[in-house]
């Protein structure tokens, strides 16, 4: 990465960003750009991050209030721990507060149109009857949202350019009235800011320097820059970043994974399978691996369709000198072999590092070996090199029994094969199903959470014991 991709302008100091994330599920690799991002810029210009946590829509982006411990544990454990926590929740009164000044300003009326109504008139340039009340009219029509009006029956929009050229931008919805639970302060409130009137009010009195997000919240700036102009504020400088499509997790969004795991389709937020930071870090993708990826992508506001093998080999170059070597059989085979000499093999935990020691085995004497069902795919009178043993001959092949003889000699060329003796039962849970086999006995040594590689398989996370097996996480080959 390079450090000027990521360099703002004019080299400020004090810099204050946010990460504004909605509470209605743990972060996912998506969400991680922006925590990301924010982090290293407050860091390299001396200034601070804020949380904030969006949740004044307690219907349609529903808050979960577990989801508010998960997206701070997700940021401490990303490395992104924010400087400061916010909840938009607990500010109500501050919003109102701005909301009453905004129509004393006469910049802002509460619109009794029907929806409907009023987005013909909307989308022909058209206002609508209520735009034209006082700003004592509009004053006691708020009031009336608190007690009197019901549900869809009044809306305060903030006054823009009734003939904008982007029908989004015309007279838009800063509060509504929803009537029901919020898991933070429950009923006390019914009367909701949108989230640009909210977003807009908290930026400021925050004093949000510059703000980072995707190309895609354009009209969000555009929005807001109506409120900093009424008030005469300075919007903070806004820096946007190209569409990101991340290929193998384009299916999946915050509301269907919760639905899915309601359901049972997935064991919960860190399943393989999904795409949550939880789910990154049960596999044993390391935080420093999704900080470097993430940065690599810089500022550019160019669209970009990337693939999660870019995180995976960054992941792997990192994971390669500290994991381990094992053997792991996937659906292991038989395999007797006539006059093989007993033997202990050693074989090096790390190939590079030999001073981590070795994992052994005792070959016995015309003992049964196993193979992993890929590597018995071989050929009568075939020559294989049992990996750590001598080679052997290929007699004959029955089902999933395989059957050879003892060759001394070096047999260039040899196809060279796992092979265990004695083992341990293990399963590795995988994003599409589970792996079954055998691994090396002195993978029992292996303390959990560790990471270590399977030769010829993948990396795999340790994560204890199930049902008498080994259990493995696979983190990727």
């Amino acid at each position: 990465m390079s450090e000027e991709t990521l360099k703002l302008d004019g080299d400020p100091q004090g810099v204050v960003t946010r990460f504004a994330p909605n509470p209605n599920g743990p972060l996912s690799i998506g969400h991680a750009r922006g925590a990301v991002v924010n982090k290293y810029l407050t860091q390299r210009y001396g200034g601070k991050l804020l949380l904030r946590f969006d949740d004044t829509d307690p219907r349609t982006k529903r808050p979960l209030k577990e989801a508010y411990g998960w997206i701070q544990e997700d940021m401490e454990w990303l490395g992104c721990g924010p400087d400061e926590v916010i909840y938009a929740s607990s500010n109500i009164e501050t919003y109102y507060e701005y909301a009453r000044k905004i129509i004393e300003l006469g910049q802002a009326y509460v619109c009794r149109c029907e929806r409907e109504a009023f987005k013909t008139k909307k989308n022909q340039g058209i206002a609508c009857p209520c735009r034209g009340n006082s700003a004592e009219e509009n004053m006691g029509l708020w009031e009336k949202m608190f007690a009197e009006f019901k549900e869809g029956e009044a809306v305060l929009r903030v006054k823009t350019d009734i003939q904008h050229q982007d029908p989004a931008l015309r007279d838009w919805t800063a509060f509504r009235i929803i009537a029901g639970e919020h898991p933070l302060v429950g009923s006390k409130y019914r009367v909701w800011p949108m989230l640009d009137f909210e977003s807009a009010i908290e930026d400021h009195i925050r004093g949000v320097t510059h703000i980072l997000r995707g190309i895609d919240l354009m009209d969000s700036g555009l929005k807001q820059k109506y409120i900093y102009d009424y008030f005469g504020w300075t919007y903070p400088e806004v820096i946007l970043w190209g569409r990101l499509k991340i290929e193998e997790t384009g299916k999946f969004s915050t509301s269907k994974m919760a639905q899915d795991i309601a359901s049972g389709v997935y064991s919960g937020w860190d399943h393989p399978a999904l795409p949550t930071l939880r789910a990154m870090k049960r596999r044993g993708i390391l935080p420093e691996s999704i900080r470097e990826f993430m940065l690599s992508l810089g500022l550019s506001d160019s669209a970009a369709a990337i693939s999660l093998e870019t995180l995976y080999s960054i992941n792997r170059a990192k994971l390669d000198g500290s994991a381990n070597r094992y053997f792991f059989l996937k659906d292991p085979v038989k395999l007797y072999v006539e006059g093989i000499p007993g033997k202990t093999i050693r074989l090096p935990l790390h190939p590079t590092f030999k001073e981590r020691g070795v994992r052994e085995q005792c070959m016995r004497e015309g003992s049964c070996f196993y193979l992993s069902k890929n590597d018995s795919q071989v050929e009568k009178e075939e020559i294989i090199k049992l990996m750590g043993l001598p080679c052997v001959s290929v007699d004959s092949l029955q089902g999933s029994i395989v059957k050879g003889k003892y060759v001394p000699g070096n047999h260039k060329g040899a196809k060279k094969i796992q092979c265990l003796q004695d083992y341990i039962e293990c399963e590795v849970l995988k994003p599409d199903g589970v792996d079954i086999g055998y691994c090396d006995p002195d993978c029992e040594k292996i303390g959990v959470g560790e990471i270590i590689q399977f030769e010829r398989y993948g990396f795999a996370k340790m994560e204890g014991k199930n049902r008498g097996k080994l259990r493995f996480i696979y983190t990727h080959d």
